[in-house]
């Protein structure tokens, strides 16, 4: 919630507010007021007003009549829905991308793979939600299809709310696993790396499911 920029785009806005409210930094149950966002923004309250009609169709945000709007709360039957739609969505993406990728487009999962390992032993796990969302994104633009693709954005901005729980715990797995990915991408393995993916989701899904077992440090991997 650092940006202060007053030739922010109300897309750029309601971005930012998003990304807030995924890693933690407004609460569920937290009222969203127009002046306290435009000033934390440094914005006009118009755009603010545009992003948060915006957040409150796509679940992130609610208002209540004569009270405001607050952030959204991720029940359990959403995480469970979301977890699934993405369980059977994005390995046809990687089934399709071993087939369909480009040079370019593997050396962006390449690189987004490297600055995600590099944060991990940096401790920069806040880089992490972005930078994970970023991959799984390149990932379905690979597949060549541009309804996969625009299917997973929508998804990955719930996904990376449902998973910010768990993100210290697995940084290291998660991208290891995307390391593995990309292999079977370059090869052009088409079943090898729609599996890895089915496994690599089927890992973060367990990792959320047990997230109140047991409490592990920021930065630390299971």
């Amino acid at each position: 919630m650092d940006s202060k920029n007053p030739r922010m785009t109300k897309q750029q806005v309601c971005r930012a507010i998003r990304d807030d409210i995924i890693r933690g930094v407004f609460a569920p149950g937290q009222r969203l007021t127009e002046d306290t966002l435009a000033e934390s923004y440094g914005v006009s309250r118009v755009p603010v007003r545009e992003a948060l009609r915006t957040l409150e169709a796509e679940g992130f945000a609610y208002s209540r009549p004569y009270a405001g709007t607050f952030v959204a709360e991720l029940t359990e039957d959403e995480a469970a829905d979301l977890l699934e739609i993405r369980a059977l969505l994005e390995p046809l993406c990687a089934s399709r991308a071993a087939r369909r990728r480009t040079p370019e487009q593997l050396g962006r999962l390449k690189e987004l793979t490297a600055l995600g390992q590099e944060s991990v032993r940096s401790g920069r796990l806040d880089d992490l939600t972005r930078l994970n969302s970023r991959f799984h994104e390149v990932l379905a633009e690979a597949s060549g299809s541009s309804l996969l693709a625009g299917l997973i954005t929508q998804l990955g901005w719930k996904i990376a709310w449902v998973y910010a729980v768990e993100l210290p715990r697995r940084a290291t797995d998660s991208w290891d696993e995307h390391e593995r990915i990309c292999a079977a991408l370059e090869a052009r393995d088409a079943e090898l790396a729609g599996r890895l993916v089915t496994e690599h989701i089927a890992h973060a899904t367990t990792a959320y499911r047990l997230r109140h077992i047991g409490s592990a440090p920021s930065g630390a991997d299971s």
